[in-house]
């Protein structure tokens, strides 16, 4: 699978037609995302688009217009389907375009066919824009299919603002978290005064483990700062209303996950902020990425 390097406002993005994904992202020679062989695989989804669903559908069961629905488990030690069919498939750059290094673009596709536990198809347009106002990635879906389909999205990028996560200082403006039980399935929405999880006024994450989804945003970002410098990821939040973190705690892994999302974890099953694409429908999600 061919990659390409976009050049723009002084940041460099590497994009892989392996899920589209974004292969690492610098300026100035300075690390902003992980990067990883360019043949794959992507570890620990670093970079890639998820769809048609973020974060976990749980025991890989849903019901569906009073259909029940098995989906293959991707995450055997806890019994889940996990972010969705396309992040490490292949999709197609169908245009690349680079501006005298001040702006650069590519669009890529893909069409999901139906899949055992998915038995609908959708057509996906990625396309990954880098400038000075940093990187920007548009998703959209359409269902190409003949009838409707339950639908969510959201990116999976790690950040680097140092070598050790517990040293970032972390800008959460939101005030509602969703508590988990041991093995990541959703038990309760809780105000996050009451949590370890309140970064409403930035504070350093030191050793708290985070993986968890919050929603109630008063904006549309999270910010990272830490001893290379700092990061903001931002989105419309009303497109986005959800936003899983995690710092990787037990992860040979770099950086923290910052994934804005259209719906929180299992949403297929409880339906909360699910998407119903019906056929002939698309849905547009954007969020970008820069320093601060």
């Amino acid at each position: 699978m061919s990659q390409f390097t976009l050049l723009g406002g002084g940041y460099r993005a590497d994009v892989t037609e392996l899920g589209g994904a974004v292969h690492g992202l610098w300026r100035g020679g300075h690390e902003l995302m992980p990067s990883w062989p360019e043949d794959g695989p992507i570890p620990f989804y670093s970079g890639a688009v998820l769809a048609p669903w973020p974060n976990r559908v749980v025991g890989a069961r849903y019901v569906f217009a009073d259909e029940c629905f098995e989906l293959p488990v991707n995450e055997p030690d806890r019994g889940h389907a996990l972010h969705g069919f396309v992040a490490d498939v292949p999709w197609t750059a169908v245009e690349f375009a680079s501006i005298e290094d001040e702006h650069a673009f590519i669009r890529l596709t893909h069409t999901l066919e139906p899949k055992p536990g998915y038995p609908f198809r959708l057509r996906f347009e990625l396309r990954h824009d880098l400038s000075a106002n940093g990187l920007t990635t548009t998703m959209t879906a359409e269902n190409v299919g003949e009838a409707a389909a339950p639908y969510g999205t959201g990116p999976h990028p790690w950040l680097l603002a140092g070598p050790d996560v517990r040293e970032y200082e972390l800008d959460l403006p939101a005030a509602k978290v969703l508590l988990v039980n041991d093995i990541l399935a959703p038990v309760t929405l809780e105000d996050v005064t009451y949590t370890p999880y309140d970064y409403r006024v930035p504070r350093q994450i030191g050793e708290t483990a985070i993986d968890h989804a919050f929603t109630d945003l008063t904006a549309g970002r999270v910010r990272v700062r830490g001893p290379e410098g700092g990061l903001e990821m931002s989105w419309d939040p009303r497109v986005l209303p959800w936003v899983q973190v995690c710092t990787g705690t037990g992860l040979d892994f770099r950086g923290l996950a910052v994934e804005p999302m259209t719906c929180p974890p299992d949403a297929f099953n409880s339906g909360t902020d699910l998407i119903v694409l019906k056929p002939g429908d698309t849905h547009e999600a954007a969020w970008t990425l820069a320093i601060i």
